[in-house]
């Protein structure tokens, strides 16, 4: 369970630039749930994955992860409760290391183990190779390949393996499908909801889709100016339409205009 309570962070405070981000924030995820981010630029939805990661401590305000207060937390250690993944396919893996030794270096920190100190476990082994058959990509037959070696889907999705090999108590996906092209972006979302179906994670995904955010996992909440202004679910989640969504923000004074609303159907 994640629990956001009256979070505010203010950027370059005391100067003209000066930016609430995180305006009073609250937020309550139930284990299980699996929650779709939108909003506009600037509204706040990185801010938000990023006080949870905790690269940066709020001003003001609790957040609690399994019951546990992680508000000062330092961000190493709240990684071994949070898988992430970011837009850029590059950040999640390490390129010059093999795929086998990438999968062994996040499932001993996952698990409390000295990283490729006394090598890999044959039963390790197997459970990567089945990890990746999952994936329906061939990596199951490239353990050996250079992780620069591979496209930019194929990156990710080892990402993803990454993240949550060790069923993190949280996973947080920012826009983690964006820099791919529309085949790849599509494979790797049909592995994100199938990963996280099987292993029942609890997950945040940030997406400027609204279509995919009304018909991926089960919540969707708007942001806007670190205020959360919407929050879906249930039955009024199932009927809601973009257009219905679109009419639903502008109702409440916001602008739709396409410098700040750059969502896709």
């Amino acid at each position: 369970m994640l629990e956001m309570k009256n979070v505010t962070k203010t950027f370059l405070k005391g100067t003209p630039d000066e930016q609430t981000a995180l305006d009073n924030f609250c937020l309550h995820v139930e284990d299980g749930e699996f929650v779709t981010v939108i909003g506009s630029n600037g509204a706040g939805k990185s801010t938000m994955f990023n006080a949870i990661g905790g690269s940066f401590f709020p001003d003001r305000g609790k957040i609690q992860l399994g019951g546990k207060d992680i508000t000062f937390l330092p961000e190493h250690r709240r990684a071994l409760m949070i898988g992430r993944l970011f837009q850029d396919p590059m950040r999640g893996s390490a390129p010059d290391m093999t795929i086998e030794e990438n999968l062994a270096l996040a499932f001993s920190r996952k698990n409390g183990r000295h990283a490729l100190g006394i090598g890999i476990k044959r039963s390790d082994r197997d459970f990567f190779r089945s990890e990746l058959r999952a994936l329906d990509m061939g990596l199951e037959d490239r353990m050996g390949t250079r992780v620069g070696l591979l496209s930019g889907g194929q990156r990710q999705a080892l990402s993803l393996i990454m993240s949550t090999v060790g069923a993190p108590e949280l996973l947080l996906l920012d826009e983690h499908t964006a820099a791919l092209d529309p085949a790849a972006a599509e494979k790797i979302m049909r592995i994100t909801n199938d990963i996280i179906a099987r292993r029942g994670l609890t997950a945040m995904m940030v997406t400027h889709n609204v279509g995919t955010a009304l018909k991926t996992g089960t919540r969707t909440i708007m942001l806007d100016r670190g205020k959360l202004i919407l929050d879906l679910s249930g039955e009024e989640r199932g009927k809601m339409t973009v257009a219905r969504l679109m009419e639903l923000y502008a109702h409440g004074g916001k602008a739709l205009d396409t410098d700040r609303m750059l969502f896709t159907q």
